[in-house]
């Protein structure tokens, strides 16, 4: 890297817009966002899929899944006991050709049993981050929106790769809201 880990978040980000919008410093309001230490802690958007209640059909990655879910826009929402809802970034990403990112769901939600599964955004990937956000609990958990939900830490090859996510055309690629898997 060269510089500060930090410093370095914050110079990629103006560089590239790789984050939008961006917090050049930690915000410790409720669950905190922003630049840490060695990465990012974006926040959750206000936007969920929850499951309808009473669904007793199987999900099918391979298959259109939309029956299934209910949208939602809420400034928190309660995700029920050994169940998951979907969800999405606030923030909006672009990932340079020489970056990859790995992400772990922040302590706080974990301590409360919630599992957050993102993939890595790949070189060239950009988008909203759709979230996939389990409750391992055996009570209800809510979810804040506008507050942290995960940490991304950033990998910075020294050559660019070969092939980017944009390169085979992911089919991910520029997602504007909560993304149902597209397994076809």
């Amino acid at each position: 890297m060269g510089v500060k880990p930090d410093r370095w978040i914050i110079e990629m980000s103006e560089r590239h817009a790789m984050i939008s919008p961006f917090s050049a410093e930690q915000v410790r309001q409720g669950i905190s966002f922003g630049t840490s230490s060695y990465g990012y802690d974006f926040r959750l958007a206000d936007e969920f899929k929850l499951l309808k209640p009473g669904i007793d059909q199987v999900i099918d990655p391979k298959q259109d899944n939309h029956a299934f879910f209910d949208d939602v826009t809420a400034k928190s929402v309660v995700i029920p006991p050994r169940s998951f809802i979907l969800a999405r970034s606030l923030e909006y990403f672009r990932i340079p050709r020489n970056i990859i990112t790995v992400c772990f769901g922040k302590s706080t939600y974990a301590r409360s049993g919630v599992i957050v599964n993102v993939t890595p955004f790949e070189p060239e990937w950009e988008g909203f981050a759709t979230l996939s956000l389990a409750n391992t609990a055996p009570l209800p958990v809510r979810v804040h929106a506008g507050e942290g939900i995960a940490q991304l830490l950033f990998l910075e090859a020294t050559e660019v790769c070969t092939t980017s996510y944009k390169d085979k055309k992911g089919k991910y690629q520029g997602q504007v809201s909560i993304t149902l898997s597209k397994g076809k």
